[in-house]
């Protein structure tokens, strides 16, 4: 007779599964709105439209944190990953106007560690509490085989809404418009198979400093959610344009939200370039053209405005916690010519 086999046995342990899901309610349960209809652990995730909206517009981004998993690995360190995850979606539909409504996440592994997979999970609550929104569902996927041991993947889904006249997409921006730049918190979650090349050929462990604080914690520093401070920045005033940026840098991302008939005239002095990219730029011998077309080198998102806004907008921004400069201005753009020029 053959004998009787388990899928516990092939690999994949359905009572951590269940273990994970009761573990990871009370996160959940602190990020839930009122328009949140059921909890975890259902087929679907269920979730109303807010009845403030007159002609709501549905905004969905999905993306992943990418290989600065690796460092979260070696660091043995999950607490913040799960930031960065709910960051990269969240700041992508929040550049259209949208108001986040709610999360989704997808953990995926060779073997279920419950309380490494908790970690990354209590992560991904806490960017839905700083970006006001519910984690109302998600996966877990224990797929023996798949990954190495320790490992682990993670893709991110949210959704948020707008009024239909309220969208923003940089159609209005016009010549002498000013371009204002809000910090980033560090690399974010961008350019680090650059990054973790550069620390490898220079030998960087857990005690290597970086000034008086260590370089891995700067370099896992979670990605700074930008929600309420734009939200309430898109209420008080006319936003034209919004530009997360991501991977491409100023480089790519700032063009993006542009008509062609203007370009942005940007002053790489106008900022305070954090040490992370010199020591970056330096220790890996980088121009500074691929600096500014792979990291953020210290502006996380870029915001237009017409110049009579100006002011306003960064005391506002300001009161809300971030870190702002003017960085530049919206100039008519020849033919032919570039849609930045960063000077």
């Amino acid at each position: 007779m053959t004998p009787q086999t388990s899928y516990r046995e092939a690999g994949v342990d359905i009572d951590a599964g269940n273990r994970l899901i009761e573990k990871i309610k009370p996160f959940a349960q602190r990020t839930l709105r009122q328009e949140a209809l059921g909890g975890i652990g259902g087929f679907g995730a269920l979730f109303e439209v807010p009845k403030k909206y007159r002609q709501p517009i549905l905004v969905s981004g999905t993306d992943g944190v990418g290989t600065k998993l690796k460092l979260a690995f070696q660091s043995n360190r999950h607490d913040t990953i799960g930031i960065d995850l709910v960051a990269m979606s969240v700041n992508d539909i929040l550049v259209q106007g949208a108001e986040p409504l709610f999360f989704l996440d997808y953990f995926a592994c060779g073997k279920l560690d419950v309380e490494t997979a908790a970690q990354v999970i209590q992560g991904i609550a806490k960017g839905c509490e700083q970006a006001g929104c519910a984690l109302i569902g998600g996966e877990t996927a224990e797929m023996p085989g798949m990954y190495p041991e320790g490992e682990y993947d993670l893709a991110g889904f949210a959704v948020g809404v707008v009024e239909k006249d309220r969208i923003i997409d940089g159609r209005q921006i016009t010549d002498q418009d000013l371009v204002l730049g809000i910090a980033s918190s560090g690399a974010h979650a961008n350019g680090f198979s650059l990054i973790r090349k550069i620390l490898t050929q220079h030998a960087v462990d857990a005690d290597t400093q970086l000034g008086d604080v260590k370089l891995l914690d700067i370099v896992l520093a979670p990605t700074r959610i930008y929600a309420k401070s734009l939200l309430a920045l898109i209420q008080a005033l006319p936003v034209k344009g919004l530009a997360h940026i991501t991977g491409g840098g100023l480089l790519e991302n700032v063009p993006r939200i542009l008509p062609e008939t203007v370009m942005a005239h940007v002053d790489r002095r106008s900022w305070v370039r954090p040490p992370l990219f010199d020591w970056l730029q330096q220790h890996g011998n980088v121009a500074e053209e691929e600096m500014l077309r792979v990291f953020n080198c210290g502006i996380g998102m870029v915001v237009i405005v017409a110049p009579e806004h100006g002011r306003t907008a960064i005391d506002i921004l300001r009161a809300n916690g971030e870190t702002v400069w003017q960085i530049g201005t919206i100039q008519r753009r020849e033919s032919g010519a570039c849609a930045i020029a960063i000077d």
